[in-house]
């Protein structure tokens, strides 16, 4: 993993917490829905928005789509940090 990609998770992990109600949660880039109690349709949605907020972003819905995984998410976001 490289250094950018665990920064982002450590910037992700908080919003998690947040978002999950539990500041016991660990993510890592395998990290998926299945892994997380609670993560169901509406909290994907209040993640998405809370991420958007916190690191000034926004997501094409194409791309949420398409995500598998958290490390995928990372890099979709690193790719929009390395555009703008």
């Amino acid at each position: 993993m490289s250094a950018d990609t665990q920064s982002v998770l450590n910037e992700l992990t908080p919003i998690f917490q947040n978002v999950f109600e539990n500041d016991e949660l660990v993510i890592h880039q395998n990290t998926t829905s299945a892994d997380v109690e609670g993560w169901d349709s509406l909290a994907h949605i209040r993640l998405i928005v809370s991420i958007e907020r916190a690191l000034n972003i926004r997501f094409a819905a194409s791309e949420i789509a398409t995500l598998a995984n958290v490390g995928e998410l990372a890099r979709v976001i690193l790719q929009k940090k390395s555009a703008a």
